[in-house]
């Protein structure tokens, strides 16, 4: 078995190997998709890593309350800290949300950050919304 830092998990010495697996751990608790229930909204995609690690994984946070796409990333940053790891904005758009219909479409960008992946955050929302037609393109609207 392999450490996430790519050595083999035995080689490693016990203190650090509990810490390694605890952090890739916690990482992994991090849900992927955390976006408002309906309507549409401004995102953000984020790159969550351990703090002086080399694990990441990107995140997708979208709701209807932020006004710009920076009190998003505001809210996520504090909570990511707290939890020992850091992150970095990679850009933002919005998501149109319609539950009845079970369809979600990413377009557009942030200000402030950019435009994001949409392909990356697409793929995201699909694991969250496996039931979902997903769409996404690079218009503005």
């Amino acid at each position: 078995m392999f450490s996430v830092v790519g050595r083999p998990l035995h080689r490693l010495s016990g203190s650090v190997r509990r810490v390694t697996v605890a952090m890739a751990d916690a990482l992994a608790k991090i849900p992927d998709v955390e976006i408002d229930p309906e309507g549409t909204f401004k995102y953000i995609l984020v790159r969550v890593k351990v703090k002086d690690g080399d694990v990441n994984k990107d995140i997708v946070r979208g709701t209807k309350s932020a006004e710009y796409h920076n009190h998003i990333f505001e809210k996520v940053s504090p909570a990511m800290e707290a939890l020992g790891m850091e992150c970095k904005c990679l850009g933002g758009g919005k998501i149109e949300h319609n539950s009845q219909e079970k369809k979600l479409r990413v377009f557009g960008e942030s200000t402030a950050f950019g435009k994001a992946d949409h392909s990356v955050s697409a793929e995201k929302l699909k694991s969250a919304f496996s039931d979902y037609e997903i769409t996404w393109s690079d218009d503005k609207k």
